[in-house]
């Protein structure tokens, strides 16, 4: 107890603990309908553009955060849009993450007396988290929590059938838009501690996990919520006590809890 009292004692380890635990939240709950709408991989190409915009910024000398949440935003639109019969969504992701991933790396390269850890920005640092991060990502999570609870029906019908969910009135498009918008920023968010190459796992490993314990589409939004807080705490601590890299302890974390949840699945469940 006095150890776990010593580590939250630093500074940077609250600024990430209570940073990681809202974005887990988010993506959570935004990679839920991702990923059920067979879109999982846009979280995997807006991290590699983040990383791009993060590239340039820091080059060019600007604030990181407030230079690649707007870039992100738009291409978060963009994929959305990208679909015109010979570009599909997976070829627009794998487009744009490979393309911004390269001039992000382009960026640091040319950008003469900068002084840039590329592994910081592949792979995360709890140590690059600061307050304004933390003040942000309690409004996005506010904003996330009341986006689910108030249309929690409108969500619910343009995750599973975007047709019918038009046909009773839905604006399925501006719901789109605003998911894509907060996939993007919780994402900027999560690649400050997780990294553009671990970030997606926020999104996708909680939700996979929950469908193998759960059934119905409300019990894997709180199951994976609930996972995704779980996992990341574990992997912080780990991280912590043992010196080993947060991000992919966290991602470790997850894939141990969706292996246990496969196996509780076939045994108890006969799958």
């Amino acid at each position: 107890m006095s150890e776990l009292m010593t580590m939250l004692s630093y500074g940077f380890i609250v600024r990430a603990l209570v940073t990681g635990v809202l974005v887990s939240i988010c993506a959570a709950l935004l990679g839920v309908t991702l990923v059920l709408r067979n879109n999982a991989m846009i979280s995997d190409g807006l991290s590699h553009v983040s990383f791009g915009a993060f590239a340039i910024a820091v080059v060019l000398g600007l604030t990181p955060l407030y230079v690649a949440i707007p870039v992100a935003m738009i291409a978060s639109i963009f994929i959305l849009r990208l679909n015109d019969g010979r570009l599909h969504g997976d070829s627009a992701v794998a487009i744009i993450s490979s393309s911004a991933l390269a001039i992000g790396v382009v960026a640091i390269s040319v950008g003469n007396g900068v002084n840039v850890d590329m592994n910081a920005y592949l792979f995360g640092s709890i140590l690059s988290i600061t307050k304004g991060d933390m003040v942000v990502s309690i409004i996005t999570c506010l904003i996330v929590l009341a986006l689910y609870i108030l249309s929690y029906n409108k969500i619910f019908a343009l995750t599973f059938d975007k047709d019918f969910a038009s046909s009773t009135g839905v604006h399925t498009q501006f719901y789109e838009t605003i998911l894509a918008a907060l996939a993007s920023l919780v994402i900027v968010l999560g690649m400050r501690m997780m990294g553009a190459l671990l970030i997606s796992s926020l999104t996708i490993f909680p939700t996979i996990t929950a469908r193998y314990l759960v059934k119905s589409y409300k019990g894997v939004m709180i199951t994976s919520a609930v996972v995704s807080v779980i996992c990341f705490v574990i992997g912080l601590v780990l991280s912590y006590f043992y010196s080993l890299p947060t991000g992919a302890m966290i991602v470790m974390i997850n894939l141990i809890a969706l292996l246990l949840a496969i196996a509780y699945a076939k045994v108890f469940r006969k799958q």
